[in-house]
């Protein structure tokens, strides 16, 4: 055991009424699951945290901590705060790694769940728990969604994913990849095949334009695209990226690791608007990656980008008239966001949209048609790994008792 875990956990103060928690979006009882690691209870403790959250040892790692459990701990008032993702990453890990029997008794009902992200992956292992037979539906080679083809292997490795599809087959849970819901199999066949609830997980995997003259020549790239596979990509050595978020991160640490001499991030606003985690954006510099701040692309030309630069005016970027300047570029990453596709809802009737394209559900998480529930950024948007889980979570209480009344009657 590295020694620095014990020693973060035994700085650990037990609060009463402990921030930690309280800044978590799942409630992760912090101080409960450290100090049953301390008294040598690493099982139970890895118990909690998967019962409380199946995917924690992903969110141990892809967590924004100094912003949610990190940040509200009181030892970082005055100090450095306790590193609870690097204590819950060592007993998540173990947990996830020893052979659990557990005994699910089995309950009437049959769940479709579309796509294995975050929400996906965690409404898996929920409902497979509670008794119900579970079928995921990947549209890709392997599960994992977001998680896998849109987060580098050096952030978060595709072991642990392999890892999850085999405590998930080992619960029961089918799977059927390559397998995309709406051209060839559709809602209303999944109903026909006695499923009593589908959940739909698909995220967001359509890259929006920036609509820039340009945009559609052969070294202009979507992120979301180049994260699927960046050995397909040939970027050249000089790198821009058009984003501030964790994605534009991601791509361009992605490609200064696959030999571009010079990454450069264009951001259309200043430093401290950069929606990117903290510590990314520094890690980021270290990898060699450059910002370019206050800057936006009005041209995309063969080997160089024409931008303008911005000023903030009352919270709005304006363009500056006459501040034209030009970025070389062999190749050009887009990274700006992605909107939901629309493979279900065009071939499934009685699904709505809300105005931005995402599912339309209740406050139960159920679509406008009944028995299809969604969650995940299909329904809320791009957001993180434990926000996603929690959503699913609340959905998936409601998709239980939508089950249970269906069979009680």
């Amino acid at each position: 055991m590295a020694k620095h875990i014990i020693d973060e956990a035994k700085r650990c103060l037990n609060c009463k009424k402990p921030q930690c928690r309280m800044a978590c979006p799942i409630s992760t009882d912090v101080p409960g699951f450290i100090q049953k690691f301390l008294n040598g209870d690493i099982v139970e403790a890895g118990k909690d945290l998967f019962e409380n959250n199946p995917l924690s040892v992903i969110c141990s790692i892809v967590c924004p901590h100094e912003e949610q459990c990190e940040g509200g701990c009181i030892l970082g008032r005055k100090g450095k705060p306790v590193r609870i993702g690097s204590i819950e990453n060592y007993i998540s890990d173990f947990y996830l790694n020893i052979n659990s029997h557990d005994v699910i008794e089995k309950k009437p009902g049959r769940v479709a769940i579309i796509g294995s992200g975050p929400a996906g992956l965690a409404a898996a292992f929920i409902l497979a728990r509670k008794g119900y037979k579970v079928t995921i539906f990947e549209s890709e080679e392997k599960i994992g969604g977001v998680l896998r083809y849109g987060i580098p292997e050096f952030r978060l490795s595709n072991d642990i994913l392999d890892t999850l599809h085999e405590k998930l087959i080992n619960l029961g849970v089918k799977i059927r990849p390559n397998t995309l819901i709406g051209p060839v199999i559709t809602i209303d066949m999944l109903f026909r095949d006695e499923y009593d609830v589908i959940f739909i997980a698909t995220g967001v995997w359509n890259p929006n334009p920036l609509n820039v003259k340009g945009e559609s020549l052969g070294h202009i790239h979507y992120a979301i695209s180049y994260l699927k596979n960046p050995d397909a990509f040939n970027l050249g050595e000089k790198v821009v990226v058009i984003g501030g978020g964790n994605t534009a991160i991601d791509v361009a640490r992605t490609a200064a690791r696959k030999g571009a001499k010079n990454v450069t991030i264009l951001y259309r606003r200043m430093e401290e608007h950069l929606p990117a985690t903290k510590s990314e954006i520094e890690i980021a510099k270290l990898d060699g990656v450059k910002f370019e701040f206050l800057s936006s692309p009005i041209e995309f030309m063969d080997d160089k980008i024409k931008c303008i630069k911005n000023e903030i005016v009352d919270g709005r970027v304006v363009h500056l008239e006459g501040r034209e300047f030009f970025v070389e570029a062999d190749s050009v990453l887009i990274a700006i966001s992605q909107s939901a596709r629309t493979n279900i809802v065009s071939t499934t009737e009685g699904i709505e949209l809300n105005e931005k394209g995402l599912l339309q559900t209740d406050e139960n998480g159920m679509t406008t048609r009944p028995g299809v529930f969604g969650a995940g950024d299909v329904v809320t948007g791009a957001q993180t790994v434990v926000k996603a889980v929690n959503y699913t979570k609340k959905v998936c209480d409601s998709i239980e008792k939508y089950i249970d009344a269906k069979y009680a009657e």
